[in-house]
């Protein structure tokens, strides 16, 4: 009878590290990690698999829990859980599996196809950021949680079991639908450091005349986890570049033109 009728409920968002370098060979162990580390922490929490509901992305998963769930368990225990099986996991495993996960309550749309709505693409936005993306590859660490602000504090600032608010650190991230506040933990680990040069959700500098450069949307694809920045008029950006002698960079002013 409420199908298509808004829900508030915890939107979890789970993106694997560096997917687009798995081979096609590869791609289905990969998922199969995610899965059997995923549902394990669910049962290792006391949440059902039927309790929640499951969409596969891919190369990562999209989840909503029920309001009777209480959002605390999956923040505290769950994440707990989720990090040490991931941890002990890829202690064996060639290429260690990398997760980012971020997580927001707010209005959700169950249908035939799946769920949608604002919730979603605000925790889905968080777990792509170029923040959790860095983040992940910069600390070579097994997985990063992000959460909104709103989550972080009515559930995180207050604190509870295996919830610390003293190990998350907060940025500033623009979105599709605008700029927000995030917060972010590496699990087991110290409030992470965002400088200012991590702190935006920057996209990579891009040619004047470009879609992205004209305001359009810039998709990126999968990211390797390196920091992206924005070019301005006034700074330059050079990549893999080598100079053989000694070069100025910047602009001259009122200087006469260098000879030959």
């Amino acid at each position: 009878m409420d199908a298509g009728e808004a829900r508030y409920e915890l939107v979890i968002s789970v993106d694997a590290r560096g997917s687009g370098q798995y081979s096609d060979a590869e791609k289905p162990l990969m998922r199969r990690h995610v899965y059997e580390v995923l549902e394990t922490a669910f049962a290792q929490a006391g949440v059902g698999r039927n309790a929640v509901h499951l969409e596969d992305r891919g190369d990562g998963v999209l989840i909503s829990v029920p309001g009777r769930i209480a959002v605390a368990r999956l923040l505290g225990l769950w994440m707990t859980e989720l990090h040490e099986k991931l941890r002990l996991d890829n202690r064996r495993e060639r290429r260690p599996l990398g997760l980012r996960v971020a997580m927001h309550v707010g209005p959700v749309r169950h249908d035939s196809e799946g769920i949608c709505g604002d919730a979603v693409n605000l925790a889905c936005g968080l777990a792509d950021s170029s923040v959790a993306r860095h983040l992940l590859e910069r600390e070579q660490a097994d997985l990063v949680l992000a959460v909104s602000d709103s989550l972080y504090r009515e559930v995180v600032a207050p604190g509870g079991k295996f919830i610390d608010p003293d190990r998350f650190a907060p940025a500033r991230i623009t979105l599709k639908g605008g700029e927000v506040t995030a917060w972010f933990q590496l699990p087991g680990r110290p409030a992470p450091a965002l400088g200012k040069q991590s702190a935006p959700d920057m996209s990579p500098a891009t040619p004047s005349g470009s879609p992205a450069a004209d305001g359009q949307d810039h998709e990126d694809g999968d990211g390797d986890g390196r920091a992206e920045y924005r070019a301005g008029r006034d700074m330059n950006v050079f990549r893999d570049t080598t100079f053989e002698r000694s070069v100025h960079i910047g602009h001259s002013i009122g200087t006469d033109r260098q000879k030959d």
